[in-house]
């Protein structure tokens, strides 16, 4: 439990202190938005495998029981979730979190018009399908933790967007995407289209699936995804 609490301080430590507006300028100028943004995804990726390995080896106190439905959860969300993370962090958005920024073109906004925050929706989803699958005090603290931060961050993206494009040229963009996926869609202020970009993205994420699905979140997180459907 110490481990845990441990990786679980220097988790949200390690996005908390980032995010202060002085600390996250001065790390953007001096190593410019891509690379800090690289940098800092390869950290939290780093901490967060810690932070799951500590949590699987933490005493365990269930809450409810495993089945296969609720097994069958992130089998079923965990494609959507990937391709809004690998899309959102591979095409052009100046609205959110990317490793591009320059380049967007509002006729062909790719996964910007599904929701103008990919990446953080996408670590939602994911954190929301594993509270469903791992009904342990520890991994509802975690999990749960974990999508209510990338939650609050929908607001604080759009804060920071405000301030870095200026509140008339976010509000142009913004007219045309929406904090909820899917709602500028279905209001008719976007145009979903399947691009080349967006097509390579759901292919990249589904790749990434199954490898999961194949022994890459066995090997990473000693957990077989598979395990409560065959049992």
């Amino acid at each position: 439990m110490v481990q845990f609490a441990l990786a679980y301080v220097l988790f949200m430590t390690a996005h908390v202190v980032p995010a202060a507006p002085r600390v996250r300028g001065l790390a953007v100028h001096m190593l410019g938005r891509g690379a800090y943004l690289a940098l800092y995804s390869l950290i939290s990726i780093l901490l967060l495998v810690w932070l799951i390995a500590a949590a699987r080896n933490a005493p365990t106190l269930s809450l409810w029981p495993l089945t296969p439905e609720l097994g069958a959860v992130p089998l079923v969300v965990m494609p959507l979730a990937l391709t809004l993370v690998v899309a959102g962090l591979s095409q052009s958005n100046p609205l959110s979190v990317s490793f591009r920024d320059r380049g967007f073109d509002l006729s062909r906004p790719g996964i910007v018009a599904v929701t103008r925050h990919p990446v953080l929706w996408g670590f939602v989803l994911w954190a929301l399908s594993h509270v469903a699958v791992n009904g342990d005090v520890v991994s509802v603290a975690l999990f749960g933790g974990l999508a209510l931060y990338a939650a609050a961050g929908l607001g604080l993206a759009d804060k920071r967007a405000k301030s870095r494009l200026g509140l008339d040229r976010w509000t142009s963009l913004a007219a045309h995407t929406s904090i909820l996926p899917f709602a500028a869609v279905l209001a008719g202020r976007a145009r979903l289209a399947v691009d080349r970009p967006t097509l390579a993205a759901i292919l990249v994420g589904l790749a990434f699936y199954v490898w999961f699905l194949a022994g890459g979140h066995l090997w990473l997180f000693g957990a077989d995804p598979l395990i409560y459907l065959r049992s």
